[in-house]
């Protein structure tokens, strides 16, 4: 098995094992989400929540996180638990997921980290909320998240709401198309914007690159790529379900607040989304958090239609 290649490290789950090794579908999850994305004990619940529903719909789920040095592969339930309420855990992408190894350290992974270990155990098909990308003011700051790099260079579907909507989303678009990771939008022919299911560019819609409107259409998607020898990852964008969204044009004024109190405070570097997130939650008096977990669902059920899809190809 892939996962071999970061013996000693490695724990994977017997569940996660025998499903990979039997062909049968998994979905892997992010962690940050648990360790930096909300507060506890509503991160708790919501890990749980998604895994059920990846279950639910035949997949199997693989949390992925670092434990104590261990790079986990999926999670116990107590293992999950204790992530919830961990305090100090690192925030991990490409760069430091190896020291965090080294180190013996604990942290959630981010959807870079998440894609690089999904990869190395074999699994194609991750399910997050919202990827990283282009922040507001790069052009001074240089501040581009590395999922980014990572999605034009690994080999796995992630499901996604979008950009997160703090980011500059048109940007963020410019930068995918360079790496040549196709964008597909689930049901629309317009962009999702995290918590909206409209991300608005100069008082209009962003069109969406590319649409397809099946978990099937998308697997075949997939296979085609494969066949040809298409080095890379792909991007689903899901919006949102219509009753949980906070409109864009709600979003954006208290989207503007949050980043002016981040400046305000001198928050830079990977600190920025985790403040930015929570400041959220307080000027939306909680309702981006529940927006939050909506679409971490939602993203959590097509991610295993996809798996599922691309089983049965196979």
């Amino acid at each position: 098995m892939a996962t071999k290649a970061l013996n000693p490290f490695t724990d994977i789950t017997p569940e996660v094992s025998q499903a990979l090794d039997a062909g049968k579908p998994v979905v892997a999850l992010e962690s940050t989400i648990i360790t930096h994305g909300m507060p506890y004990p509503d991160n708790s619940r919501m890990a749980a929540d998604v895994e059920a529903i990846i279950a639910e719909e035949g997949a199997v789920p693989a949390t992925i996180a670092i434990v104590d040095g261990r790079l986990k592969i999926g999670l116990t339930a107590a293992e999950r638990e204790a992530l919830a309420q961990v305090k100090g855990a690192m925030k991990l992408s490409r760069a430091d997921l190896a020291f965090a190894l080294s180190e013996g350290r604990t942290g959630g992974t981010t959807v870079a980290a998440t894609m690089l270990a999904a990869h190395l155990a074999g699994i194609k098909v991750f399910a997050t909320g919202g990827i990283g990308g282009v922040h507001k003011g790069a052009e001074l700051s240089f501040d581009i998240s590395a999922d980014l790099e990572e999605l034009g260079r690994t080999p796995v579907i992630v499901v996604s709401a979008g950009a997160k909507a703090i980011l500059d989303i048109e940007k963020t678009l410019e930068v995918l198309e360079t790496k040549g990771v196709p964008v597909i939008v689930h049901g629309s022919d317009v962009l999702p914007a995290f918590w909206s299911r409209q991300a608005i560019f100069n008082g209009a819609p962003v069109k969406a690159p590319l649409r397809l409107d099946s978990a099937e259409a998308i697997a075949k998607f997939q296979a085609a790529r494969d066949a040809i020898g298409v080095v890379g990852g792909m991007l689903i964008a899901n919006p949102i379900p219509a009753v949980s969204e906070i409109p864009a044009e709600i979003m954006g004024g208290h989207i503007r607040e949050a980043i002016s109190r981040a400046t305000k405070n001198g928050v830079t570097g990977k600190a920025v989304t985790p403040y930015l997130l929570s400041e959220m939650l307080d000027i939306t008096k909680g309702e981006s958090l529940k927006a939050n977990i909506a679409l971490v669902e939602n993203n959590a059920r097509l991610a295993a239609k996809i798996a599922v899809a691309l089983s049965a190809i196979k």
